[in-house]
């Protein structure tokens, strides 16, 4: 497993291929970047260091009246950074004195001195140090003095899209574009959600749902919707249905729910952690006039997610 360390227990290692960013979403420009860094490390036989930030930077450059939706926790960047092949992920606790360090500092005192570096890899779009004034050329003219290589990673495109964060968060936002999330990040946006009670209206429907917790306020969710869903439970996968929304057929509640429909599954999982991967949306939340036409509509929206999962198999 990649491991997670905070900058105050890293321990220094001159022989270290570095890169630095929030990188939420580990997308793939990202994983470009992320490849060549592990390629460097191999290459001067050192260690692998993936250096990002907690909170995302944003939220305390605007004082947290702009807080950002995650992409990804701590931990599931983590998790994705093993599967890549790199060895640390270390953490910077960010606030208002740390964003004060100008790009020089940053490099010398932090990267350098505090944690090492062999190699440095960066995107081509990267700012950082106070103002964001910090760029790939404040990184290059560092170099010989301190005598690291630098390595430029150029912007990736996906349909004539450059990746980014940004995007990814707003295609899930403002369309429920799963679809597209999907492509840009290289696997289906994840969920994760305690097993809640709730008032059991899918159960008398007919479909039975798991209504889900999500415990890390700051994840961005899907606009409202019914989505095609994989569920991780135990280890197992299971296909299913998941709908965001206030179920305007069902109840006057303003409160958004997240449910979701495992098929062929009927076990009781009140308290279990859930899993979710969205593969694509089936349709927009909309009122039925009445609790049989809901019926129907959710027999048909099991039937577009299993020819869905079909044609993906």
């Amino acid at each position: 497993m990649t491991s997670l360390t905070y900058l105050d227990d890293v321990i220094h290692n001159p022989a270290t291929a570095i890169t630095v960013g929030t990188f939420d979403g580990v997308h793939l420009g990202h994983r470009t970047l992320i490849s060549k860094l592990v390629e460097k490390a191999r290459e001067i036989n050192g260690r692998s260091v993936l250096v990002t930030f907690n909170p995302h930077p944003r939220e305390v450059l605007h004082g947290g009246h702009n807080t950002v939706g995650l992409l990804t926790t701590l931990e599931e960047r983590a998790e994705i950074l093993h599967q890549s092949g790199v060895d640390q992920m270390v953490v910077i606790p960010f606030d208002r004195d740390f964003s004060l360090l100008s790009s020089e500092e940053f490099i010398k005192d932090i990267l350098f001195r505090k944690i090492g570096i062999a190699e440095f890899i960066i995107g081509y779009d990267h700012q950082f140090g106070k103002n964001r004034e910090g760029t790939i050329k404040t990184v290059e003219q560092l170099s010989p003095a301190l005598g690291y290589n630098v390595h430029l990673i150029q912007a990736h495109e996906v349909a004539h899209h450059t990746v980014s964060s940004t995007l990814i968060r707003k295609a899930l936002v403002d369309e429920g574009d799963v679809k597209l999330a999907r492509t840009m990040l290289g696997r289906p946006y994840p969920l994760s959600g305690m097993v809640v009670h709730g008032d059991k209206k899918g159960r008398m429907l007919g479909f039975p749902t798991a209504n889900l917790k999500i415990e890390e306020t700051r994840k961005v969710i899907p606009r409202k919707g019914v989505y095609a869903v994989e569920v991780l439970l135990d280890d197992k996968v299971y296909k299913g249905m998941l709908n965001i929304g206030i179920r305007p057929t069902v109840t006057n509640s303003k409160e958004l729910r997240i449910e979701v429909n495992m098929f062929d599954f009927f076990d009781d999982i009140y308290g279990r952690q859930l899993r979710v991967r969205f593969y694509d949306k089936i349709r927009d939340e909309k009122k039925f006039d009445g609790l049989d036409a809901l019926r129907a509509q959710l027999h048909q929206d099991k039937a577009d997610c299993i020819q869905l999962f079909k044609t993906l198999s």
